[in-house]
């Protein structure tokens, strides 16, 4: 579950992809599109904000354009249970 970090309150405009910066900073570019040439987009900051990130958290802009947090999912629990029942076959 996703908990709120910071109400910023962004109105977001079609087209552009926006995300928490390094600085913790909302910024947005331009989404990609075919027929464009390829190469990094031109990040614009939308509102400085100054997040402090913490490790393990995914950081992001929710519905209402505030920013929010959710605990990162690491490791997949499926693959020890695969390594368990593989290692019973062989005995």
């Amino acid at each position: 579950m996703a908990e709120v970090v910071a109400k910023v309150g962004v109105k977001k405009v079609k087209g552009y992809l926006y995300f928490v910066d390094k600085k913790g900073n909302v910024a947005r570019a331009a989404m990609s599109r075919a027929g464009r040439k390829k190469g990094k987009a031109k990040i614009e900051v939308v509102s400085k904000v100054g997040v402090k990130k913490v490790p393990g958290y995914l950081y992001f802009i929710d519905g209402k354009g505030h920013i929010a947090r959710a605990m990162m999912a690491r490791g997949r629990k499926g693959a020890k249970k695969k390594a368990k029942k593989k290692a019973k076959r062989r005995l």
